[in-house]
């Protein structure tokens, strides 16, 4: 056995999981079952943080949130906090939030601009590049100090993707560009069809959910089957139209699976049609296929609604919405990202973003429609929220564990749905004609069981 495998067999010991029970998580869901009890596991809990939280590529931040010099947001990487900082030279750095003295932390703030980082406890001063700048009594206390070698610690990897800042705990990761793989050609529709770019408004949104983060990475793979049950209030009251949250099986209805690891459900319009998401024509006339194949350029402008999830914890959702029944609505793009902060409990984040060429009035009409449908307070997530602490809840006691209650996850697989790959499908991954399928979602499975049991994809 070699070194490695020792340091993995070691880890299972502690958290009381072994890598044949990890392994069996990938068969059984090939199979079209998942064992219930792993959303709500301390000894599993352990486990993620080191082999997924701790090895993979992690999202910290979008750039417009730290536009100039001396800008800085704080966050973290599972239990981990870091602050995300443009430093006076103009680089991005993620900076590991600990004094080199005494460990205490120097970001005080959850955002803000600043020369420096100071330590409460003795005084440490940190330039906003990560380096040691000032200690207290230095000439008397510590007149041999090479300050230089005492500076904030980077993150070992750290790389952007059109805006979007990734750090990573793991220094021989693959290159952000081989993580995200064939999905840049989905994410890119979102990214890219604005020649301006996207940018964030207002602040991401924060809270507490009694639901294992692996719920929502479930959930927003591409859970279309949900929305014709659980949100069924919102269509009732008007604030969601039907083409974006009704029943599933449309006949434009399609999921991306298997796309190096991650997915997508998309919505469209018929062919010919002119939707782009629900934007008025002020904004998406303003949209262009410059970085964008005519098939992804099309796709885009027949767009009603994406959900998608990027392995591990990175949702999205591109859709219309309204803060009020008797509102015209309004369109955004939102990144969710889950939190794990303890077992069976989750801190969900989210993002606004909107085309930066949008006017001031849309932007705000905007988000208030992101506040009304996907925030702490959102018509949808309340849905969601209950659903989820229903099977953390159910996953957390005895009987999930003795009597081996699986999930069913068997929508899509051979003779039980309609579901039919597309070969004429011009985008990456194992496309399906519909949306009444779960290859998404065993798609998600499938990469959590070989991150946790070692192996690579």
């Amino acid at each position: 056995m070699t070194m490695p495998d020792l340091a993995e067999a070691k880890s299972e010991r502690r958290a009381g999981i072994t890598k044949q029970q990890l392994a069996d998580i990938g068969k059984q869901i090939e199979s079209g079952s998942l064992p219930l009890w792993i959303f709500n596991s301390p000894d599993l809990h352990q486990l993620e943080l080191e082999r997924i939280f701790g090895s993979s590529w992690i999202f910290m931040a979008h750039e417009s949130e730290i536009p100039n010099p001396g800008d800085y947001v704080a966050r973290s990487i599972g239990e981990d906090p870091f602050i995300v900082v443009r430093g006076d030279d103009g680089n991005v750095r993620v900076l590991f939030d600990s004094c080199r003295h005494r460990g205490a932390r120097v970001c005080l703030a959850d955002k803000g601009n600043t020369k420096s980082f100071f330590c409460p406890y003795h005084g440490w001063l940190y330039k906003n590049t990560g380096e040691l700048s000032g200690v207290p009594n230095i000439r008397t206390a510590y007149k041999a100090l090479d300050i230089r070698q005492w500076g904030l610690l980077p993150v070992p990897r750290m790389e952007q993707y059109r805006g979007l800042i990734f750090a990573s705990l793991n220094e021989t990761v693959r290159p952000l560009v081989e993580h995200l793989g064939e999905y840049r050609w989905y994410l890119d529709i979102h990214l890219a069809v604005c020649p301006s770019g996207l940018e964030v408004i207002g602040e991401p949104h924060r809270w507490h959910i009694d639901a294992d983060w692996k719920s929502g990475s479930d959930n927003f793979a591409g859970d279309s089957y949900h929305t014709q049950t659980l949100h069924q209030s919102i269509l009732r009251v008007g604030l969601s139209t039907m083409a974006a949250a009704g029943a599933s099986g449309g006949k434009n209805d399609i999921h991306v699976t298997e796309c190096s690891g991650h997915t997508t459900s998309i919505r469209r319009k018929d062919a010919g049609e002119t939707y782009f998401w629900g934007y008025p024509k002020e904004v998406y006339e303003h949209f262009s296929s410059e970085h964008l194949s005519k098939e992804q350029f099309e796709l885009a402008k027949r767009s009603v609604s994406h959900t998608g999830t990027i392995f591990p914890n990175l949702s999205l959702i591109h859709i219309f919405a309204k803060d009020a029944p008797a509102r015209e609505g309004a369109t955004y793009f939102s990144l969710r990202q889950w939190k794990p902060r303890g077992p069976g409990r989750l801190e969900a984040w989210s993002w606004v973003l909107v085309p930066k060429n949008a006017s001031a009035e849309y932007k705000e009409h905007a988000y208030r429609a992101a506040v009304a449908s996907f925030s702490p307070s959102g018509n949808f997530e309340q849905d969601d929220s209950i659903a989820w602490a229903g099977v953390s809840r159910a996953a957390r006691g005895q009987f999930a564990k003795r009597q081996k209650v699986n999930l069913n996850y068997e929508m899509g697989l051979e003779g039980m749905s309609d579901a039919k790959v597309m070969s004429d499908w011009p985008g990456p991954g194992i496309v399906y004609d519909s949306n009444l399928e779960e290859g998404v979602q065993r798609t998600f499975w499938r990469h959590y069981s070989r991150a946790m049991s070692g192996q690579s994809d």
